[in-house]
């Protein structure tokens, strides 16, 4: 009900589960698909990675009720581009959909922060210096490939962006995790939000 009164948005399919799901992606060929975690016996997760392996695949929002940061780090990984927890839907949905499907990743502010405490936790600091240094180490190049992985982009489509080979995107997203301590994309793209080299918009 929410969706079918926003402007500029239509439901093209409905699916309850695995199956159905893939039989509507693959006719619809919609450009976001709402995943609701909790699918009875399944777990939406499971779904992220098959779902972006279809021939034209969606940009994936995860829907959930869960507040634990380990299933929300698990779901970025795994390619989903947004997350709305399901007691924020009203204020949050709309705006999700829009923001992912102009490339854009999206998550509640605040669900982002609470994230922050928990990345590196367990990692010892490599060396004291200030993040200010840290960050200062980036080429411009580098910070390129930072802003277009906050975007959500793969390896591939930086690639093709800016014009460089996946092997040299690979080889800037080493420097970086090198330069700043971070072991994955997650990290990074918590990172940049905290430390201002990338800036979730503000809700209109």
């Amino acid at each position: 009900m929410l969706l079918e009164t926003a402007d500029g948005i239509a439901i093209v399919g409905e699916a309850g589960d695995r199956d159905s799901t893939f039989e509507a992606v693959r006719r619809e060929q919609p450009d976001i698909v709402l995943l609701d975690l909790d699918l009875g016996s399944s777990n939406g997760l499971d779904f992220v990675p098959e779902l972006l392996k279809v021939e034209y695949p969606p940009r994936i929002i995860i829907l959930t009720g869960v507040r634990d940061s380990e299933v929300h780090k698990k779901a970025i990984q795994l390619g989903a581009m947004g997350l709305v927890l399901k007691n924020d839907v009203t204020g949050d949905l709309i705006e999700a959909i829009r923001r992912v499907h102009s490339g854009n990743v999206w998550f509640n502010p605040s669900l982002l922060w609470q994230m922050v405490p928990k990345v590196g936790k367990d990692r010892v600091p490599e060396q004291p210096n200030p993040e200010d240094v840290r960050i200062a180490s980036l080429t411009k190049r580098e910070l390129e490939v930072i802003a277009l992985v906050t975007k959500g982009l793969k390896n591939q489509q930086i690639a093709e962006t800016l014009f460089i080979s996946e092997a040299t995107v690979r080889h800037h997203l080493t420097s970086i995790f090198s330069k700043l301590g971070k072991s994955d994309r997650f990290e990074l793209v918590v990172y940049a939000y905290q430390q201002g080299l990338a800036k979730p918009q503000p809700l209109s």
